[in-house]
């Protein structure tokens, strides 16, 4: 079967090795990863991902779906990639607190559509996620200690099965398959469109407060007396950064789901800690949740690693907070806890360990990737124990393995639905369940 087959198949545009627009169109988010591929296919409908997943089929090819390419592995060759920025449709059912939004939809439209109603989605930090590859992989909002993990807020998904055939998969109709779907990666199905439930939200506070780096000890103090009370609908990040050509600082970004005069009550004992340089902490729209840290909307060349802590003790705080982290530009503890502890209806699992770090940096000469490296490597060494092993789907990085997301029993479980409705391998997860 040959491409010209592939491109009388879909009405989608059809990139191939050599085309001048191909290398651009294989590109992921993160630039540092090489995704070599197949065929790109800038899929206009449904009806195109079934065709590109029968012509996968029929030429022993895979198929790996992404709008913009975040959480790339580079696994993926041999695969057609499936591009699905087109598959951009939300509808918003108000009255039953409802939100259907295509694969190739973002959180931040997605937000705005759901502020006109006073609701919000499970959002995470940046608006320019898709919806679909952060809810197949888990998805950790900051509501999440609230409401749980994004999978959870799942009523339907729309998909291909690996025989090319559509279907609208629910708890009922196919509880298995929709088990997995809800936290157990993209390894099961092309997901087209998901359904899922939105959240009250009348009112929100939130915001950044920073500090120069002298004032670390009593920012982390206060960091945790306010999580170790802190109710569910508040959730607080700690942020070290040491950003080029700029002094240190450290800083604080807080959400909460509520009012705003009860949000910076919660909060208060942030404004007894002398020397604030920013703090753009104010009632919200659930559209502005991008807002609070501004995170890059651009594609970049990230060196991120994610680990779960089990303590910020005394020794955890002179690893991550005062020892030198060049050339790192950032340390990340976002406050779990809460949910997200508490079993889930699907494959995605709870998770006890009371923070996520993150440890930040960009470049791409390999000097510099390899001195990053070795700086992660080092520091998750010296924090020994307090590091889990153990981490959320959304947030594996290359090298890292399903083997650190799931138990035992939930990974058979997830090898043998693979094996069971995709037993030739049609379909590539970032990080396939098989590996």
């Amino acid at each position: 079967m040959s491409h010209n087959t592939l491109r009388s198949a879909v009405r989608g545009r059809v990139l191939l090795p050599g085309d001048e627009a191909f290398d651009t169109a294989r590109t992921p988010w993160n630039l540092n990863i090489d995704q070599p591929v197949a065929a790109v296919v800038h899929v206009e409908d449904a009806e195109d991902m079934a065709a590109v997943v029968g012509y996968a089929r029929g030429a022993g090819l895979s198929v790996t779906a992404q709008p913009n390419g975040h959480g790339a592995s580079g696994d993926t060759a041999s695969a057609i990639l499936v591009r699905t920025r087109r598959l951009d449709r939300i509808e918003v059912d108000p009255a039953r607190r409802r939100a259907r939004v295509g694969a190739g939809t973002n959180w931040g439209h997605v937000q705005a559509a759901a502020a006109r109603h006073g609701l919000t989605g499970l959002a995470g930090s940046s608006p320019v996620v898709s919806v679909v590859g952060y809810t197949l992989g888990g998805g950790l909002s900051w509501f999440g200690r609230k409401y749980g993990w994004a999978a959870d807020s799942v009523r339907a998904f729309d998909i291909v099965d690996a025989d090319g055939r559509q279907a609208r998969v629910t708890a009922e109709s196919d509880p298995e398959l929709f088990w997995a779907l809800c936290g157990g990666g993209g390894d099961f199905a092309l997901v087209t469109a998901v359904e899922f439930d939105l959240f009250a939200a009348p009112a929100l506070f939130g915001g950044l407060i920073a500090w120069p780096a002298a004032q670390t000890e009593a920012v982390r103090a206060a960091f945790q007396d306010i999580t170790d009370h802190a109710p569910a609908e508040l959730t607080v990040w700690l942020n070290r950064l040491e950003l080029p050509q700029a002094p240190p600082v450290i800083a604080i970004a807080a959400a909460y789901l509520g009012e705003p005069v009860r949000g910076r009550d919660l909060l208060r004992r942030l404004d007894t800690i002398d020397g604030i340089l920013a703090d753009t902490r104010r009632e919200l729209s659930p559209a502005e949740l991008g807002a609070i840290v501004n995170e890059p909307t651009a594609p970049g060349p990230g060196l991120l690693r994610t680990e779960l802590l089990t303590a910020l003790d005394e020794t955890a705080a002179d690893i991550l907070l005062h020892a030198p982290i060049d050339p790192l530009m950032g340390i990340q503890l976002r406050q779990l806890g809460g949910a997200l502890a508490e079993p889930t209806r699907g494959a995605a699992p709870p998770f006890a360990e009371p923070y996520a770090l993150s440890l930040q940096a960009t470049g791409s000469d390999p000097d510099t990737v390899a001195a990053v490296l070795a700086t992660q490597k080092r520091i998750i060494a010296d924090l020994g124990a307090r590091v889990s092993g153990r981490k959320p789907y959304t947030v594996l990085s290359a090298g890292d393995s399903v083997a650190e997301v799931f138990d035992t029993g939930t990974l058979d479980r997830l090898r043998k639905l693979k094996q069971a409705r995709d037993p030739h391998g049609v379909f590539r997860a970032n990080f396939p369940i098989l590996h």
